[in-house]
Order: structure tokens, then sequence, then C-alpha cells
């Protein structure tokens, strides 16, 4: 199932903007490699689930957003934040749970907020991003606003009640809200195929007559097509929609997950035949965008800020104790 709608305002497929993509996958790959090394290095403490290899899914979708829109999604949310222009110092202060953090290092890396950047998290309880995605979006219609709600989710929320419940209210209510579903093909560690009893994801709203499409979520230009067809689907009224991202991470669930449920061939293979950085990379190259010498700039470029925004949150204070008692309530 599909939907006919086109972008108005697809951003332009200029050499500034293709580098642009490339550099902010690039700035993703880099950061999560660091906070990798730093959850090793016990810096951050309790979970941390690292988006390597998933860069182009919301990468490609952050180019159509405007300033109505809002982000919301799961626990595996750096990747999402820094696409949507959010300092990388402050995501890094909050990972190594410090005061100069996003939530003051009390939410560490699965809460995290900026209301200034319109990214409502980092979601724990899976799929609990959902329903809440769904209200801003009913805020967005209520208020008369153009705004659109992009909700990510994964194959594993997929199959929560509290997502369906959920698609029910906006297409009855015709509600702008772009169902992202991050489709790794493992959700916590359990393959697709004995999960889930319909594996095409964008199928998932038909009974609610939603209509979904199926993306290559390795392909940060068809990720960006299928995103602003979808967007403009819902900026003209007509309901929410739906993207099965169909991507892979190269890491376990979470840094405590030794990802044995699947082979090394098989991560081999993805990783030297599908990588969304290195094909994108290859492309721009052969299409005279970036010289081998631009992507060397662009990489030692980005390795200095992610270390500087390392080194900017070990320096940083931990929260005081009377840190405790603030923030209860909203």
């Amino acid at each position: 199932m599909s939907t006919n709608a086109k972008s108005p305002a697809s951003p332009p497929r200029n050499s500034e903007s293709l580098k642009k993509l490339y550099s902010d996958m690039l700035m993703i790959r880099r950061f999560e490699e660091r906070a990798g090394q730093l959850y090793g290095m016990g810096l951050i403490g309790g979970f941390c689930h690292l988006y390597i290899g998933q860069e182009a899914v919301v990468v490609g979708m952050q180019a159509h957003v405007g300033p109505n829109d809002q982000s919301i999604t799961a626990y595996r949310d750096h990747g999402h934040m820094l696409a949507a222009d959010i300092d990388p110092n402050a995501v890094m202060a909050e990972l190594t749970g410090r005061s100069t953090g996003l939530s003051r290092g009390k939410g560490g890396s699965m809460h995290m907020f900026s209301s200034e950047k319109k990214f409502y998290g980092g979601h724990g309880i899976v799929g609990a991003q959902v329903p809440l995605g769904t209200g801003l979006a009913f805020a967005n219609k209520y208020r008369g606003n153009d705004g659109v709600c992009l909700t990510y989710f994964g194959d594993g929320a997929s199959n929560q009640g509290q997502v369906y419940e959920a698609f029910n209210m906006a297409e009855l209510w015709k509600l702008p809200v772009v169902y992202i579903i991050e489709n790794n093909q493992y959700a916590m560690g359990t393959s697709v195929a004995r999960s889930s009893a319909l594996t095409d994801f964008s199928k998932r709203g038909v009974s609610f007559n939603i209509p979904g499409i199926q993306v290559d979520g390795m392909d940060v230009e068809k990720v960006m097509e299928a995103g602003g067809e979808a967007i403009a689907h819902c900026r003209a009224g007509k309901g929410p929609i739906i993207l099965e991202m169909k991507t892979y991470r190269y890491r376990g669930h979470s840094m405590s997950d030794p990802a044995k449920y699947r082979t090394k061939e098989e991560l081999t293979e993805i990783r030297e035949k599908r990588d969304p950085i290195e094909n994108f990379g290859r492309k721009l190259l052969d299409g005279g965008v970036l010289t081998e010498q631009d992507m060397k700039a662009i990489d030692t470029d980005i390795k200095a800020r992610v270390v500087a925004s390392a080194e900017f949150a070990t320096q940083s204070p931990e929260p005081g104790v009377e840190e405790l008692y603030t923030d209860i309530y909203a």
C-alpha cells in the first residue's frame, strides 16, 4: 500500500545538501563509536543502545523537518538528537550523567529531551512513545499549525498493543503523524521471522486504513524521498502514514548484548555491501561531489568535535544531591 503524495518542500539535491547528509551520518557514527568507548571505560552507567548502522534513517527523515515538526523515539536515541541539531556536548554530558547534560545528568542514555529542538525523547518503555507521538500530532491539529510528528519505533515495539490503539485514533481523527518503524531485523534479540506473524511492517496499518511504504533504510536518498512523500501526506490533512525502514544495527541491542543470535558472516556482509555511509560516500566520490581529501577533512573535523564533546562531558560536574528533589513534576 502506498500514497501518491509528493513533498512540495523537498530539499534540493545540490552539492551542499548532499555533503550535509554524508557529514550528518558520519557524525552519528563517530559519536556512537566514542560513546561505546566511554561505556567500556565505565564513564557511562546503566543501559546504552547505539545507533551504528541505522544512521541513514533519521538523517534522511530530518532533511524534511520544518519549524513546527516534532520527533519522538525510543531508547536508541543519541543519533536522533544529533540529527535534530542538538549540541553533541549536551548529549555526551547526559550520557555520562553530568549536570551540563540535556536532562541535567538525571536521564542518561535513554531519557533525553530538548523542547527547544522539539525533540520529546528518548523513552525506555517499549512502544510507549507511539501514543505520546500521536498525542503530539493531536496537539498540532488542535492548534491548527502545519506541524507533523515523526514517531520512531522498532520492529519489536510494533507488536505492542498500545501501538494499535494509537493507530486507530490517529486515522479516526486524521492526525498528522508519520509512524517510522526502524526494522533492524532483531528487536531485542529475536529475528522478526520468529516473532512477527506479518513481517511486512508497512502493512501494519491496513486494518485501520493507514497507508504504508516499505523503504530501504540503508539508503539515505531513498529515505529522503519516502520521507518527503509521507510528510506531504500528513501536511495535506490526509492523516497518518507508516514508513517501514529496512535497516540493520551493527552492535548488540545494548552494550551488554553480545548478539550471538546472528552470524558474523551476516554482519560482515551487511557492513561490506550495504553500509549507508560507505555507499553514499562512494556515490558522492563517483559523482564528483566530494574528493578523497574532502572526505578525510570531514572525518578529521567530526572526530575532533566528538573528542571535544567527550572532554566537555568528563570535565563537567555531576549533579548535586539537591537535584534528587527537582524535576519530579513538570
